[in-house]
């Protein structure tokens, strides 16, 4: 769709694409995380592992819309966002992994916050 674009005319920033789609993806995983954590019987234990999937989530998304907008600029926020994001994601892959031993779903958003994270510094590259 990106590529589509008037001001990019068929030009894509592959590192700040893959960007956009691990945003995203890893704000629905730790949107799921959080819904999973909810359900368990030791939820009042899982408080801190569900503040930062939402948080995560919340910063992903942003990061994701706002990667995807190609008409004029406004580069030093973008930076600022992808930086965000990728801190999220480490502290929200750190706080999962506390919990992957005895939760799938923990592991799992840990895995997607560490990819996400990696992505979100690999674009910054592409911010201009």
């Amino acid at each position: 769709m990106i590529s589509t674009h008037p001001d990019v005319a068929g030009s894509t920033a592959d590192a700040l694409l893959k960007c956009i789609e691990e945003c995203y993806a890893c704000a629905q995983t730790c949107t799921s995380c959080a819904d999973a954590c909810l359900a368990e019987d030791m939820v009042a234990e899982m408080r801190q592992c569900i503040r930062l999937n939402l948080d995560c989530a919340d910063i992903c998304t942003a990061a994701g819309s706002m990667a995807s907008r190609r008409t004029g600029s406004n580069e030093a926020v973008l930076a600022a966002v992808l930086k965000a994001s990728a801190e999220a994601c480490t502290r929200c892959a750190e706080e999962c992994e506390q919990h992957a031993d005895k939760h799938e779903h923990c592991r799992i958003c840990a895995e997607s916050c560490r990819s996400c994270a990696a992505s979100c510094k690999d674009a910054l590259s592409q911010v201009h």
